[in-house]
């Protein structure tokens, strides 16, 4: 059964601006009901201690690593965003388009918080909200979950040899004819025994006696 044909680079570029703006209207209206409505360091059971609600200001990475460095988290996070957009001109494969888009949605929600929020341009302080305190003490926020499993996605469409053009790997593998196979066998043979030349400089069989005197 034929795949499906490619999409056009139009359409993918289409599909990854949509879901990029998707998923950082998600996150940032989350941001807001966060700010809006919780309290700020205090956890709010949701699930008991598998799911639990708490408002933070984070001004570094996971786990509040790099807090005095604020500056260069802003700057991987754009650095990032323009990699994204860059890629999405070649795309014409739609899980690539589906996974980049997700990824640069989550990217740019971060990076609004950086630009955008208190104590201003490019020191911004990232809002998280959800605790798992049974898996991980990190606080995370729906930005970091699309970055995370958008990192996780990338991996596998690597492993898996996918292209942006929609081929795989194995698509692009070069075709051997059967004089290739034959010609190759042959000097694998050749390699394992020196003797088994198809013939001598003279012509003869290798394997052939060796000619008659000629009576002298």
């Amino acid at each position: 059964m034929p795949g499906r044909p490619a999409l056009r680079r139009s359409a993918a570029g289409a599909i990854v601006a949509i879901l990029a703006a998707v998923v950082l209207a998600a996150d940032q209206f989350v941001k807001y009901l966060t700010t809006e409505n919780l309290p700020l360091q205090e956890p709010v059971p949701v699930l008991g201690e598998f799911l639990q609600l708490y408002y933070v200001r984070n001004p570094g990475a996971a786990f509040s690593l790099g807090s005095d460095v604020t500056w260069i988290f802003t700057i991987a996070l754009a650095v990032v965003a323009g990699v994204i957009v860059w890629k999405a001109f070649g795309l014409q494969s739609r899980l690539w388009a589906v996974v980049l888009g997700c990824l640069l949605g989550g990217v740019l929600g971060n990076l609004t918080d950086r630009l955008f929020r208190d104590p201003g341009f490019p020191m911004g302080h990232v809002v998280d909200m959800i605790s798992m305190p049974w898996m991980m003490p990190a606080i995370f926020n729906v930005a970091d979950i699309f970055i995370v499993s958008g990192m996780i996605s990338v991996a596998l469409l690597v492993v898996l040899g996918l292209r942006f053009d929609g081929t795989r790997e194995r698509d692009h593998a070069p075709v051997e004819t059967d004089e290739e196979a034959e010609a190759a066998a042959l000097a694998e043979e050749s390699s394992l025994d020196p003797h088994s030349d198809v013939s001598r400089r003279d012509g003869a069989s290798p394997d052939a006696p060796a000619s008659a005197s000629d009576g002298r």
